[in-house]
């Protein structure tokens, strides 16, 4: 039998970024292998630009460079927007988005631990209302080689009609929108019958349901490790399972399947590195289910009923305004008092 104390072996951030880099890898691979290598040059703007920007900031706060650019932090939220961002948008809307998230959302509020909000998504929902329309061109898996998807980051003409297609998730909801239209052609098709067009696959998008898969295998890779736990990626799936099954199961030609939103757009990217964000998510494990069920619902509600195909990000925005109120309503009581 093991008595206590139990004594853990510290982790450094560097170490905790480092892993959760390492978590991102399959989707990355899937990714690769679906819709080509421009990811990894986006990937490698963001990289420097993040790095560039939280260089600058150090520097004019007087805060050692060194220490906190070699912490990964920075890094990670470099991924994060290239991931969330389309793969062919140009590279200045990368370097702008990669350059507030770091300098406005993380070191202007005093940096690694101070931001309330996250810097990734941050960047993602101002470059998607700045630039709406370039914000919005995704290519369809296999559709564009990777010497086109050069001239396209790098400055090439963009034949928007050509060269995108709407997001799965964009597609079924204009879909299933004509279905519920009495004078449409579709009216009456179920949303399983409307997902035999070439952007599906088997359960989501095609091609990007095996980047949701690849980011689930580094997500559960984050439990075991125990750099994040359970409440939140449990809590958002569940959440985004039970509001998609509910719609789903009275309407199925209005609306689509829970499985379908779980295995499209950010829905494993956000339940598992994006809400999990130590800074800017709640901290209590009730806390943390409160949180991140909130933001299921918020998805789902900007997924279905709003203007934007998906809703990950402004949910996940509109949640850390209330993660101190959540902390503070979810804190257990002191040893040895009432809780008041």
């Amino acid at each position: 039998m093991n008595n206590s104390p139990f004594v853990r072996k510290p982790a450094s951030v560097q170490r905790v970024m480092l892993q959760v880099l390492l978590a991102l890898v399959p989707g990355i691979v899937a990714y690769v292998w679906f819709f080509g290598a421009g990811i990894l040059v986006q990937i490698a703007l963001a990289s420097v630009a993040a790095l560039a920007g939280e260089a600058a900031m150090l520097a004019i706060r007087g805060k050692p460079k060194a220490l906190f650019l070699t912490d990964l932090s920075a890094v990670v939220t470099a991924w994060l927007i290239a991931l969330t961002f389309p793969p062919i948008v140009p590279w200045w809307l990368t370097v702008t988005g990669t350059l507030l998230a770091i300098v406005v959302v993380k070191q202007l509020y005093g940096g690694l631990g101070q931001n309330p909000f996250n810097p990734a998504m941050a960047a993602f929902c101002l470059m998607i209302v700045a630039y709406p329309a370039l914000m919005s061109q995704w290519p369809a898996a296999g559709q564009l080689d990777f010497g086109t998807q050069l001239k396209l980051i790098f400055g090439g003409l963009r034949e928007v009609d050509a060269i995108t297609g709407a997001t799965p998730l964009d597609a079924l909801r204009t879909a299933l929108r004509s279905a519920a239209n009495p004078e449409s052609s579709l009216h009456g098709v179920a949303a399983s019958h409307l997902m035999d067009g070439p952007a599906f696959g088997l359960l989501g998008g095609k091609g990007s349901e095996w980047i949701v898969l690849g980011y689930l295998v580094g997500g559960l890779w984050l439990i075991q490790r125990r750099i994040i736990t359970w409440h939140i990626p449990v809590a958002f799936c569940a959440a985004l399972f039970v509001c998609a099954g509910l719609l789903w199961g009275m309407r199925p030609d209005g609306f689509a399947s829970p499985l379908f939103h779980l295995a499209s757009g950010g829905a494993m990217l956000g339940a598992f590195f994006i809400l999990t964000d130590p800074v800017s998510g709640a901290t209590t494990p009730k806390g943390k289910l409160l949180f991140a069920a909130g933001a299921a619902v918020l998805t789902y509600v900007i997924r279905v009923f709003g203007a934007y195909p998906d809703g990950v990000a402004f949910a996940t925005l509109l949640m850390n305004i209330l993660v101190p109120i959540i902390d503070m309503n979810t804190q257990a009581p002191v040893f040895g008092h009432k809780k008041d």
